[in-house]
This record gives C-alpha cells, structure tokens and sequence, in this order.
C-alpha cells in the first residue's frame, strides 16, 4: 500500500533544478524497465507522488530519494541529484542564478537598504526576517532558508579569498528586526565579520543629503574570468545584468556610494556606539 504524501512541500511551481532531478528518477525508472505504476508499490508512494516528482512540480521527501535508490539501483545517481537540489532548495527561484554565480566569484560589491544581506546574517535575524514577510513559510521552508543562508556565508571565509564589500544603510540596523537582543547579536556578527581581511563594511548614515543609491539595493560581481555582472531584485523578481552599459552604470553609483558612506573605521566606530545603546 501507498503511504501518504510526507515531504511537506506539496506542488510547487516547476523550476531547472526540480525538472533535472524529475528527469534523472525518470531515466532511472525506464532503465529498470519500470513504470510509475509498477514503481509505486516499490516504494510505497502514489503514482501521482511519483508522477509530480518526475515533472518537477514536487520537492522530493529524503524518504522518496532512499527508496527510489534502492529499488532503482542507480549507483548512487539519485542521491547525488536529491544533494544538489538541496543545495538551491531554501533559494527563491529567480536568485538561484546569482547565488550560482557567487559561489565562483572573486570580487563582491553589495549596497543594500532594505535588510543586513544575507552574507551578513545571524540565524536569529534571518529567522525573524523570514518569519515576518508574508505568505509566512512551514517550518520545513522556513528551515530551508535559514541553512541555505548561512551555507552561503562559507563564501566570506572561502580561500583563495573574495573581495568583499557591503555598504548597508544604518536605518536596517535602527529597525532592530528580531528585537533588541537579536539586534545586538548581529552588530556583534558584523563587527566580528568587517575584521575579517577580505571584507570592507560601510554604513550609510540616516542623513545621506547625497545618496547615489536612492535606484534601490543592487549588487556587482567579478567573474573568474574577470567578466563584470550586476544583480537587482524587486518583489518577486530578481534580474541578473550583463549588458556592459548597464554594469557601468552599477559601478558608477556604487563608487559614489563608497565615497558618500562612513568610511570603514567609522562604520565600525558607529556599529559599536549603536551596540552599547541598545
């Protein structure tokens, strides 16, 4: 008999990377010579379960990956493709492409007002954060995108080096997001994380009376190939630029940033004045 559906995720809109693992079980599927109604009672799933699965309109369960495994007997290559889907899971769809780009870059420029960047995070922020924006998430979302989170921010701590810089507008700070302690929490982070050697922090003060940023938040990313990319995001939406223009422009606005904001030093000065009112 077929058990119910336990993944917690229900349909979702399908995406590259659920399509790629719902093509993987599938070929393994024919090449057992299977079809999802002689799979389903194998691995005690729906022949819908498996049908959503392999139209990448469904999260597979770690219990669907194992089972499928087994039955199918693919050397592993289900495992590998349920690891690598994971590793985007907690990602809204339209960042996937920058997040895979920042894992290969070697220079890093984020300005950013509306929340601390998510290089940036402390669990409990980026737990309130995503607790307070509607359409509120299950636990398991909410959980997914806090590891996927804080798994990106191996990137501050990657060798050889990126160059990092972030200039963060002070009034993200002054919102206190979480609430005092989780405030103080994350201007501890982010003290500790503007001494590393690869990261400049800088705070744009709450009176800018000149602001290049007022376009809104934006980043700049260096390739390994030294290819310059830009990246913006809306509600809903993110854009990956790379018509050379318009990456100009990006870069233009975030030399006037650097020069408008605190410099380091006095980011840090401001950081520890705001950490011991609180």
């Amino acid at each position: 008999m077929t058990t119910a559906d336990d993944s917690g995720d229900g349909e979702v809109e399908p995406d590259n990377d659920l399509r790629n693992f719902g093509e993987t079980v599938k070929a393994c599927r024919k090449r057992a010579g299977l079809t999802q109604e002689q799979l389903a009672p194998l691995v005690s799933y729906s022949v819908q379960y498996i049908a959503s699965v392999e139209q990448g309109r469904r999260h597979p369960s770690a219990r669907f990956v194992e089972r499928a495994e087994d039955v199918l007997d693919c050397f592993g290559v289900i495992r590998i493709a349920a690891k690598r889907l994971n590793r985007r899971r907690g990602l809204a769809r339209w960042f996937r492409r920058w997040a895979e780009l920042e894992e290969s870059a070697v220079t890093l420029n984020t300005y950013e007002c509306r929340s601390i960047p998510g290089l940036l995070q402390t669990e409990a922020y980026a737990r309130a954060q995503i607790r307070d924006v509607p359409p509120l998430p299950t636990p398991e979302q909410a959980e997914a995108r806090v590891v996927q989170r804080l798994e990106r921010q191996a990137l501050l701590r990657k060798t050889p080096f990126v160059a990092l810089s972030f200039i963060i507008e002070q009034a993200v700070i002054e919102r206190q997001t979480g609430g005092p302690e989780v405030t103080r929490e994350l201007i501890d982070h982010l003290l500790e994380c503007a001494r590393l050697p690869n990261v400049d922090l800088q705070i744009m003060p709450l009176i800018s009376p000149e602001h290049a940023g007022l376009d809104g938040p934006f980043q700049l990313l260096e390739s390994e190939e030294h290819e310059w990319l830009g990246y913006t995001e809306g509600q809903q939406t993110g854009q990956v630029i790379s018509d050379p223009k318009d990456v100009s422009l990006l870069h233009q606005r975030y030399a006037k940033l650097r020069i408008q904001a605190l410099n380091p030093a006095d980011s840090t000065g401001l950081l520890m004045r705001r950490r011991g009112s609180l």
